[in-house]
Formats: structure tokens, C-alpha cells, sequence
């Protein structure tokens, strides 16, 4: 039990607790402060271990405005590339009230949207040509060491991914929206090697199934 002996020290009855008492409460505070440092460390840890599953960049934050009884209407549109660096990944658009809504409105859409790409090593399976209205990407597979040799949008999307080598060009609009989606696109059409016509692998395969 601590002593909580308190002595008047002037006529206003200010009291004083002895030292042991206030040895005693010093402690105490000295524990209480360790406890929630113990939790703070506890979260900090739990908070790493759940990271975000998926990245996201931001490709393109604009202004947009219609027209109402009223007047105009302000308000954002933001186009959100998400991926896993491995071979999921997915792109969406949104409208909010400010920038912030739009952004986590756009990342809801692009996860619910991912597809997931076939990827050979650390490149695309093969040579691809896609168009979405005026935007038309050309993407090819580049040998180890090469990097993305790419433009602004379409290296967006692909530092999202797992593939390292890739040469690609932009040919027609400059829309990031089309040029998103056409990359898109063009990355859902990959078909692994095993599945190509007139490979060993296709052929058997094939085989196989007139067999059965």
C-alpha cells in the first residue's frame, strides 16, 4: 500500500503528497506509457503486414464541368491504373465532388474490372495491335535487359505489371482514356506460346483431343 499522507503546506489548504506517494505515481505513469507504447508497436506491426494488395497511379486528374438550370456544375474526373506487379491489372474513370472521391471511386471500378494477363518471363507473349476509336497502341516483346521503352500512359499501366522488356508506340490520338483502354486491350489479348497454331505443344494437344 502507498502512503497518501498529505501535509497542508499554507492557509489555502494546498496538500502535498509525501515522496513515496509520488514515487509511487511516477511509476505507475512510467508503466502506462511502456503499455501503450507495446500497442503502438503492436499496430505499426499489424499495419505492415497489411498492405495494399494492389497499386495505383493516377494517369490523368481533369476538370469537367456541365451545364444546369443553375449554371455550371463543377466538378473532377480521374482515370486510375491499379496492378499487383505480377500479371493483374485494371483501369477505370470516375466523377466526384472533389479529387479525392473521384480517385477512390475509380480504384473501387478498376479493381472490380482487373483482368488477369499471360505473360512470358518477364515480357508479353507476342507482338499485339490494338485500337479504341482514334487511340492505336503498338506493343512487342523485347529481350531481357531492354526495359519499357514506352510513353507516358502505356508505362503507367505496364510499371503495374510484372513485365520488365517491352517496346511499345502510340500511333494515333493522344486521349489518355483510349490510350489506357487500348493497352488494356491489348494485354488481355495475350495467348501463351503453348497455345499458338502450328507449335509442338498446340499440335499435341490437339492430337490428344481427336484421340479421346
Amino acid at each position: 500500500m502507498e502512503k497518501k499522507q498529505a501535509t497542508v503546506i499554507n492557509k489555502s489548504g494546498t496538500t502535498r503528497l509525501t515522496n513515496e506517494a509520488v514515487a509511487a505515481r511516477e511509476a505507475r505513469a512510467q508503466n502506462e506509457f511502456r503499455g501503450r507504447r507495446r500497442d503502438n508497436r503492436r499496430g505499426r506491426r499489424a499495419a505492415e503486414e497489411n498492405k495494399k494488395e494492389f497499386d495505383s497511379v493516377n494517369i490523368s486528374i481533369n476538370r469537367v464541368s456541365r451545364t444546369v438550370a443553375g449554371g455550371r456544375r463543377m466538378r473532377f474526373q480521374a482515370l486510375v491504373a491499379i496492378g499487383d506487379h505480377k500479371n493483374r491489372v485494371g483501369v477505370a474513370m470516375a466523377k466526384g465532388n472533389d479529387v479525392t472521391t473521384a480517385v477512390q471511386k475509380a480504384e473501387r471500378r478498376a479493381k472490380k474490372n482487373m483482368i488477369t494477363i499471360n505473360l512470358n518471363g518477364e515480357t508479353i507473349c507476342h507482338e499485339v495491335e490494338t485500337k479504341v476509336t482514334g487511340a492505336h497502341v503498338l506493343m512487342k516483346p523485347a529481350a531481357p535487359g531492354t526495359g519499357i521503352i514506352a510513353g507516358g500512359v502505356v508505362r503507367s499501366i505496364i510499371g503495374l505489371t510484372g513485365i520488365k522488356n517491352l517496346v511499345s508506340k502510340s500511333l494515333g490520338s493522344t486521349n489518355k482514356a483510349n490510350i489506357a483502354y487500348a493497352v488494356i486491350e491489348g494485354l488481355r489479348q495475350q495467348v501463351p506460346r503453348e497455345q499458338w497454331l502450328g507449335t509442338k505443344q498446340s499440335d499435341a494437344k490437339a492430337a490428344n483431343k481427336e484421340a479421346k
